[in-house]
């Protein structure tokens, strides 16, 4: 059985879009994944990415955020 648990959830003050990260656990081959949801209005987009890929995104995001607040 695949099981879903809360990681985060936080709205976008510019914008207003609502971001839940989820883990996704799958019973049969013991992978989990993340979940990105992102919703907007009434649309959705959603990621399931793996560790290595959450990494890379979010390493990304703090050199974006780092060089952004050193301004």
């Amino acid at each position: 059985m695949t099981s879903i648990s809360e990681v985060e959830k936080f709205r976008v003050p510019l914008g207003g879009q609502e971001i839940e990260l989820q883990q996704i656990d799958y019973a049969e081959g013991g992978m989990s994944l993340l979940r990105i949801r992102i919703k907007e209005g009434k649309r959705f987009t959603i990621f399931d990415i793996d560790p290595l890929t959450a990494r890379k995104w979010s390493e990304a995001m703090r050199r974006w955020a780092d060089g952004v607040d050193g301004k």
